[in-house]
């Protein structure tokens, strides 16, 4: 078991580590914000590197409207700047934090995408500045953390509503299950980086061709079932999580392939006979 949780975690290990990273989404969720940057020290300008990121594509977003200002205490250290826009959805700002070690405040608000206006939305960061680490601002309650508001898009477009049944099953689970452990949070990160370069394009195809979303319907079933039998399963611990995931992955792996094949050798035995 040990062995299949290292073999998990490496493609999260070769991700390379830079300086200081912090992501969070907008207030409304259209875009999450990325913060890099090396070890601030009070008095020294540092470059704070800034991507905007779309949610569904997990890929910076381009053109962008934006402003920025950086406080401590009250008390303006950078900006606000004038709207700005970015077309490449990333920009380098030099910061000088002088104010002495504390926690500055570096607060955004995003007016448009695409060279599109949109209700203004706003994110805001702790940046710990003197010390090596820095602390993004606890959620409230209504909140929940980085991950946890992506959308089921193949399943949202095959049932036709993020309020289907079918896709609040699949949330909850995510949400009341998954994410609870940090195996199921490190499977979830590296999967979604997979399940968002694709789904898109799925999910456009599925509104455009009513056949093949109702063949996903038919495809998706089977695998909504299996899941559902971890609502009834206790998981409090890494190694139950691994354990009830691999055994749903085989189970899963037994009906999309095993039982075709099974089917398809009866039938050559069959017309062999």
């Amino acid at each position: 078991m040990k062995f299949l949780f290292a073999l998990f975690l490496i493609p999260l290990l070769m991700v390379p580590a830079f300086a200081e990273t912090q992501t969070l989404p907008t207030n409304k969720n259209t875009l999450d914000v990325k913060l890099t940057y090396d070890a601030i020290e009070p008095g020294v300008q540092t470059k704070i590197n800034i991507d905007f990121i779309n949610p569904q594509t997990q890929k910076v977003q381009e053109h962008i409207d934006y402003t920025v200002a950086v406080s401590k205490d009250g008390e303006t250290v950078f900006g606000p700047i004038p709207l700005t826009h970015t077309s490449l959805g990333s920009v380098k700002i030099p910061i000088e934090f002088n104010l002495g070690e504390g926690i500055y405040s570096m607060d955004f608000e995003v007016e448009g995408i695409l060279f599109q206006p949109i209700p203004r939305e706003t994110v805001s960061f702790d940046i710990q500045v003197g010390e090596a680490n820095a602390q993004p601002i606890t959620p409230s309650e209504n909140e929940k953390p980085d991950g946890e508001n992506g959308g089921c898009l193949i399943a949202t477009a095959t049932f036709g509503s993020e309020l289907a049944p079918q896709v609040q099953q699949l949330r909850e689970l995510r949400d009341n299950t998954v994410l609870k452990t940090s195996s199921g949070t490190a499977f979830m990160t590296t999967f979604n980086q997979f399940y968002y370069s694709f789904s898109p394009a799925v999910a456009d195809f599925e509104r455009e061709q009513p056949l093949f979303k109702e063949v996903m319907k038919v495809t998706l079933t089977p695998m909504l079932s299996s899941l559902s039998l971890l609502n009834h399963a206790e998981i409090d611990s890494e190694e139950e999580m691994l354990g009830y995931g691999i055994s749903i992955v085989l189970l899963n792996i037994g009906m999309y392939a095993g039982i075709p094949v099974f089917g398809i050798l009866k039938l050559y035995q069959f017309r062999k006979n």
